[in-house]
């Protein structure tokens, strides 16, 4: 496992993505680790290559006995960066994630792109924070578990039970008392709400109307402070990034990435190497060659909407988005379409037991007689795709 030494402790941390892409740092809410990001982590891979660490005390990073300090929290931060090659970078951060961001934003601004802090504030009760260090240390992480999740999540989201809510439950229940405590500790020091000014880089603050941890109005605060600074609201409590994904994910897609189409010669040239990308460059080169000057405005028509517009939307993950097309087409009976769609799901990777699932599914809500046609076209595909 990737560790890098920052002052007393050795920090985890992974990479996840291309290369090529541009670098976004996350960092976890006290009381978790960089798993809570784990709902949103496939989609921020298609826009950038995404680097997690776990903060001090938390997770399989070091927890040394003591207080800590959002000095000492921003420079694990900053090592992390170094040892993942990360010259400058975009930030996110959630609730203590955020206040380490703001820490950096003001101390070390030369390497930040761009800032989001999420459901997070700038100054919290002190006394709230000894009392709850107090209790962890005479009764462990068992006794807050669930005024924590409470706090966390809506109380719909908690009754619901998922798997996302389980992990992350279980990820608080096998914290350090003594990495929590001592995050604790940085969070009832903390004092950055006077220097917020000195932020430079465009930030946006997320904020939960739910949230009553760090609600809405303690954000609006942080923003009011920070020159430029935005604001978005989504429908969740505190953890927004395991309660509305997409919502979470459009919002710092929006903010962070700039428009890949200015033009319909961009949106052109974006789709055709979508659509390269999903049918293969072979499939496409031969319907290229056979485009006549008859149908060459309807072939540019669908290269730039079908694939510049939808097939690019990183809102669905390209399985998801096979298997809405697949029983689309299985329903309409467009089966030059199906066939298409299920070899070119073939080509890349999908398991022809996802294809199966799709039609026993849409035997059901499409009709019989139309899934028994998908199942034998497909098989005649499926045979043709295993002889090479």
């Amino acid at each position: 496992m990737p560790h890098v030494v920052s002052g007393d402790a050795r920090i985890y941390w992974r990479s996840d993505g291309d290369e090529n892409l541009p670098p976004l740092v996350l960092a976890n809410s006290i009381g978790t680790d960089f798993a809570v990001w784990d709902d949103v982590l496939p989609r921020l891979m298609r826009h950038f290559r995404v680097i997690r660490f776990d903060t001090r005390g938390h997770g399989a990073s070091d927890a040394p006995a003591g207080d800590y300090t959002l000095e000492q929290l921003g420079n694990d931060l900053d090592a992390v960066a170094t040892a993942a090659g990360a010259e400058t970078f975009d930030y996110a951060g959630v609730s203590l994630g955020g206040m380490i961001g703001m820490w950096y934003g003001i101390n070390k601004p030369g390497r930040l792109r761009r800032l989001v802090l999420c459901n997070t504030s700038c100054q919290m009760d002190p006394q709230a924070w000894r009392t709850r260090i107090d209790t962890v240390r005479a009764n462990g992480m068992a006794s807050i578990v669930d005024m924590a999740m409470g706090r966390f999540f809506t109380p719909e989201y908690v009754e619901r039970n998922s798997i996302a809510f389980q992990r992350v439950r279980n990820t608080f229940l096998q914290t350090s008392a003594t990495g929590y405590t001592g995050c604790c500790a940085a969070i009832r020091d903390m004092q950055v709400a006077d220097d917020l000014h000195r932020i430079s880089v465009p930030t946006l603050v997320v904020t939960g109307e739910r949230d009553v941890s760090t609600p809405p109005a303690a954000g609006e605060f942080i923003a009011g402070r920070i020159p430029g600074a935005t604001t978005r609201m989504l429908p969740a409590a505190h953890i927004a990034a395991s309660e509305v994904p997409l919502q979470f994910c459009d919002t710092l897609i929006e903010f962070l990435t700039d428009p890949p189409v200015e033009t319909e010669q961009d949106r052109y040239d974006y789709g055709m190497a979508r659509r390269r990308q999903v049918l293969s460059p072979a499939y496409v080169d031969a319907r290229n060659a056979a485009i006549t000057p008859f149908n060459r405005r309807f072939q540019a028509f669908i290269t730039r909407y079908a694939w510049g517009e939808v097939w690019t939307s990183s809102r669905f993950e390209d399985t998801t988005r096979r298997i809405a097309v697949l029983s689309m087409m299985l329903a309409l009976g467009r089966w030059e379409e199906f066939e298409m769609h299920v070899a070119a799901a073939l080509r890349a990777g999908i398991e022809p037991a996802v294809i199966e699932e799709t039609l026993v599914q849409a035997a059901i809500y499409a009709g019989v007689p139309a899934a028994n046609t998908g199942f034998h076209l497909a098989g005649k595909v499926i045979e043709k795709h295993r002889q090479g």
